[in-house]
């Protein structure tokens, strides 16, 4: 069993909402909440390595699962230490693990269509090659109840609005869900938690509200995890990737009604018809 790293909190939390007041179109003034957006520069072996954007509900998991998954860092054993310090704004990992040459590493990024500070670095496609994830059969019937169960989650977007949910599901059961400014920090996050728990991806379902970029199907394949589900659309470099990585990418997720890009053989159609009479009922 891994031995996990020290972790180490100036204060449990910060605010990941504020109450602000706002006027409407006929001039009433109102309190709406709004989601706060927190810096936290990341130092690995005490060099710099980003500033990320954040809610801050679960940071160390977010910059390790960051820095996995960027490639920074890869045995777990190694980290010594994760010290979160908001009245720094920073996080600084401590690893024993070799990081010379991570500023040439740092040199060579491609800024994705992420929200906010999506970055790719360094070879990370490179040790993708040759990854074979399982086709797990995904019936209908599933899909939906696991669709209904995550809209018992979104609280911070429900309040305020303007967050990115993501989740580590199985079957139907929602495992873990974290909502942050930004998709990619949420993926990070989730991630960083299975990474420091020692949980595969094998037998998991991943589920976004944002887009299915390439930046998201590199992430969840480096989970292990073969199914990616979003409520929203798909761009062409990720449905490519998916395609090339063996990921079934569902696309549109929401109540009844789903798009399946890549991995249409795994899908059941075990309720085929439960969509249009759902629609026909919501037209009556």
């Amino acid at each position: 069993m891994s031995k996990l790293p020290k972790i180490i909190k100036t204060k449990s939390a910060v605010n990941q909402t504020m109450t602000v007041d706002v006027m409407d179109e006929y001039g009433d003034i109102m309190s709406k909440e709004i989601a706060c957006e927190h810096p936290l520069t990341v130092y690995l072996n005490w060099i710099e390595v980003v500033t990320l954007m954040t809610l801050g509900e679960r940071p160390a998991a977010l910059v390790l699962g960051y820095l996995k998954n960027q490639g920074f860092i890869e045995d777990i054993d190694a980290i010594e230490s994760v010290i979160i310090d908001w009245d720094t704004n920073s996080a600084a990992v401590i690893t024993k693990e070799n990081t010379a040459g991570m500023e040439k590493k740092l040199g060579k990024k491609t800024v994705t269509s992420g929200c906010g500070q999506g970055t790719m670095f360094g070879n990370v496609m490179k040790k993708l090659e040759g990854v074979t994830l399982p086709q797990p059969t995904i019936p209908q019937s599933k899909l939906y109840g696991l669709l209904e169960s995550l809209t018992h989650h979104n609280e911070t977007y429900k309040a305020a609005g303007a967050v990115h949910g993501c989740a580590v599901c199985k079957d139907t059961n929602i495992l873990s869900f974290v909502e942050d400014v930004g998709r990619h920090n949420a993926v990070d996050t989730l991630a960083g938690e299975m990474w420091l728990s020692s949980e595969t991806g094998t037998d998991k379902i991943f589920y976004t509200t944002g887009r299915l970029t390439s930046e998201m199907v590199i992430k969840v394949a480096q989970m292990g995890i073969p199914v990616l589900v979003s409520r929203s659309g798909a761009t062409q470099m990720g449905y490519d990737l998916a395609q090339q990585l063996g990921i079934t990418m569902i696309a549109r997720a929401k109540g009844h009604r789903f798009q399946v890009y890549s991995g249409i053989e795994n899908l059941v159609l075990d309720v085929k018809g439960m969509a249009s009479e759902h629609t026909l009922k919501g037209n009556a």
